[in-house]
């Protein structure tokens, strides 16, 4: 019995002093399931990409594929975490997140740089580009690389021109057809005093607010309509709120990618060289799908929608040109004359 209770009181002092240095030191440890997450975790360099579209749009599809590149390009050394749908901020405030560091990459709508160089309302003249062909060139030439160099001032690095496509008319007071058919109406548009001048000229109300304060505007009554890409107009169903939509083609929408100028001079060569790297590819890989995603996304809202839906003629379309030709000229002063004179001479090419 003695022996018995000495045995006892042993085990007892055992499980104490196990308990004291840690129960684990004296026992084995049951192995962690493996988490791909955790891997490096020390190591690995993460940043913030942030934008205000959806994920099934030009840009959205573009974001994803570049996180992908990134993370094969370094073997998931560098993630890239895509966050959608204004998120984290608003297609207004995010300029101002990544000055502060809040965020790492943007793409914002080229409209809404103004607020940062006049130049860049040269993307925002009316049937500037009258191809997919000829706004790929002025975005891979002269023209894009003087937009994009204009942004060191601000501290950016401008990385790339992504492209959406071009911008129709939608509108619940319709048929548009000329000019003359959107007086007295209200539309909600992007933060860019080129295109508050073209509804200016077209004897519209033109409201400028965010992205995705679009919707509320249109379900609420607030606005007549919107001007937008077919794939906008597809992804936040536009087409459910209004009665009539125009091909017009009258405007470019695309984005610019771009990095604080401070965040980027901190980065290795190497990972330079990567996100340099994934950005061409992705950028190359946008700029055939953009167009197309538009054309196919057009084709399901004819067979899903009951929206009423005009195409200009190209009588009807010189008639829209006369009336707003005049702003290349107005602008011409503020974008600058030798970047207006670029541009219609690279449209008079493809007309």
């Amino acid at each position: 019995m003695k022996s018995a209770a000495g045995y006892i009181l042993l085990a007892g002092m055992v499980l104490l002093l196990a308990a004291f240095f840690g129960y684990q030191s004296f026992f084995p440890r049951e192995e962690i399931p493996y988490d791909d997450d955790q891997e490096g975790l020390k190591d690995q360099i993460v940043f913030k990409f942030s934008h205000v579209v959806a994920e099934n749009t030009p840009k959205g599809l573009a974001a994803q594929k570049f996180a992908e590149l990134v993370a094969e390009k370094s073997d998931g050394h560098i993630k890239i975490e895509v966050f959608p749908n204004g998120s984290l901020y608003s297609d207004i405030e995010e300029i101002n997140a990544l000055k502060e560091g809040q965020v790492h990459f943007i793409a914002p709508s080229t409209s809404k740089l103004g607020m940062l160089s006049p130049q860049w309302g040269v993307l925002d003249l009316p049937f500037a580009f009258p191809s997919r062909e000829a706004a790929l060139e002025g975005l891979n030439g002269d023209i894009g690389r003087q937009l994009l160099n204009s942004l060191q001032g601000d501290g950016i690095k401008g990385l790339a021109h992504w492209p959406n496509g071009f911008k129709q008319i939608t509108s619940n007071q319709g048929p548009i057809q000329k000019p003359g058919d959107l007086k007295g109406q209200s539309f909600r548009i992007m933060q860019s005093d080129v295109i508050s001048a073209q509804f200016s000229r077209l004897k519209a109300k033109a409201i400028q607010d965010s992205f995705n304060s679009t919707y509320k505007l249109l379900e609420e009554g607030d606005v007549d309509g919107e001007e937008n890409t077919i794939s906008n107009i597809y992804s936040k169903k536009f087409y459910n709120l209004q009665k009539h939509m125009t091909i017009s083609n009258h405007g470019y929408l695309g984005y610019a990618v771009m990095m604080s100028g401070k965040v980027w001079n901190e980065q290795s060569e190497e990972t330079k060289r990567i996100l340099l790297e994934a950005m061409e590819e992705t950028t190359e890989w946008n700029s055939r799908k953009a167009f197309d995603m538009n054309e196919e996304l057009l084709e399901k809202i004819r067979q899903n929608s009951s929206i009423q839906i005009h195409e200009l003629t190209p009588e009807e379309k010189r008639e829209w040109q006369a009336v707003l030709d005049p702003v290349y000229e107005d602008f011409s002063q503020d974008i600058g004359k030798n970047l207006v004179e670029e541009m219609k001479e690279l449209r008079a090419k493809y007309e």
